[in-house]
């Protein structure tokens, strides 16, 4: 057990040394992630309404499917993400922001992801409850390095401390809700004096689980909005050497609507696939509801158990582009001098508009005696705008990442009772 004990806690080291932070985040969803970075949804496109594969999924997305992880489970994640996101502007529209083309100096990101589960059952409540900190959104450019941007930079991430508990109301059905507390950080993406911000703010889940046969089974999940107010922000330059009093700004993520599908009947029970379908109401998040309109995503995943150890996973994720062709002339409580151009610029520093997304990963059952390893990658694949008569913004990315499941107690394998594994001997 000691040799146990040390390898794990070794790994966990080396994984939390890797993953320092970064400042983009660049295959999003607009800028929220979606399960895209966990252990084994990851390598499904983020597919986790219905069954998802890792506790971690369970929490972000839909908590009635808590219920179906037993015993104790403890997940470690983290995911790399390496954008490349290009900018060319033709000048003349905000104050001292000149012709310029060039890619974002921004490094990329790393995003961690740490839940733990509960099994209630032995103590009479037929449910699951699980704590997690989870990075649930984020997006950081900055092109400093070249002086005809003057300064133009965005950083806006947001990490969640959250709870969860899904119940089960019948032998088919469960329900579920979660509470998180998000702190997010904020580099607004205007041009001016800024600096990094900072606001906290509540977000609500609930979720329900339903078993249609052995084999199917669906989900439908509600997350509410979650706005921040980020006071004295910034100072915009207005030319001339002149700029305005400091300014407050508003900044947040929608609430979105969810309903997924798992079926589990092919290849001997063997071929896990998924799909869920996501409305993102964008209008009704600060400064966000300028730049996006309302999107819908599509997410598929597959999983093939090959053994009773070895699982493998793809994805793929269809998005609508969210980018509004009207963006008026304010965004987040600020009216930019420039106009409608001028938010066309904004539009530019947070374009995540690509529409297709691949991702393949794998599941390890018991690399040690309990501990289980997930590893996944994916890639976006390049997407340029037009942003008005003066603006082009190009984005594509790759990410990496794994996770180790430690899970504890006679029940905590026997969520997939074809396999037999050390916890249950």
């Amino acid at each position: 057990m000691r040799r146990i004990f040390w390898f794990t806690s070794f790994f966990t080291i080396a994984v939390t040394t890797l993953f320092q932070a970064g400042e983009s985040a660049a295959q999003s969803f607009g800028i929220e992630l979606h399960s895209t970075l966990m252990p084994a949804s990851g390598g499904m496109a983020g597919a986790s309404l219905a069954r998802p594969q890792d506790v971690n999924s369970a929490l972000a997305s839909n908590p009635a499917t808590l219920t179906q992880f037993l015993g104790t489970q403890f997940t470690f994640g983290g995911g790399w993400v390496e954008p490349n996101y290009q900018l060319e502007h033709a000048g003349g529209v905000l104050p001292n922001v000149d012709a310029f083309a060039g890619k974002s100096e921004s490094e990329g990101s790393a995003l961690g992801n740490i839940v733990v589960a509960q099994d209630l059952r032995d103590a009479g409540v037929p449910g699951t409850f699980a704590l997690g900190l989870l990075s649930s959104a984020g997006a950081g450019v900055h092109w400093r390095d070249i002086p005809a941007s003057n300064g133009t930079s965005v950083l806006f991430q947001i990490l969640e401390i959250g709870m969860g508990l899904g119940v089960e109301v019948t032998d088919r059905m469960s329900v579920g809700a979660t509470l998180v507390l998000g702190s997010a950080v904020l580099d607004a993406p205007f041009v001016g004096i800024g600096g990094a911000a900072y606001d906290y703010s509540l977000r609500g889940a609930a979720g329900l689980h339903y078993q249609l046969n052995r084999c199917t089974s669906v989900g439908l999940t509600y997350h509410t909005a979650q706005n921040f107010n980020f006071d004295n922000a910034l100072r915009l330059d207005l030319g001339g050497g002149l700029f305005t009093p400091t300014l407050d700004v508003n900044a947040g993520l929608p609430d979105n609507i969810g309903l997924g599908i798992a079926n589990q009947s092919l290849l001997d029970g063997r071929l896990l696939l998924a799909a869920d379908v996501l409305y993102k109401q964008w209008d009704n998040a600060d400064l966000f509801r300028a730049v996006y309109d309302n999107q819908w995503v599509l997410q598929l995943g597959a999983q093939y158990e090959y053994n009773t150890r070895l699982r493998l996973r793809a994805g793929y994720a269809l998005a609508e582009d969210p980018l509004s062709p009207n963006p008026g002339n304010s965004a987040g409580g600020v009216t930019p001098p420039g106009a409608l151009a001028a938010l066309q610029y904004l539009q530019a520093t947070v374009a995540v508009s690509n529409r297709h997304r691949f991702s393949l990963g794998a599941g390890l059952r018991d690399l040690l005696p309990g501990v289980d390893l997930d590893v996944f990658g994916g890639f976006m694949f390049e997407n340029t705008e037009q942003l008005g008569a003066f603006t082009q913004a190009s984005l594509e990315s790759y990410w990496l990442g794994s996770g180790l499941t430690w899970r504890f107690g006679p029940r905590a394998c026997r969520r997939l009772p074809e396999y037999d594994c050390a916890c249950d001997e």
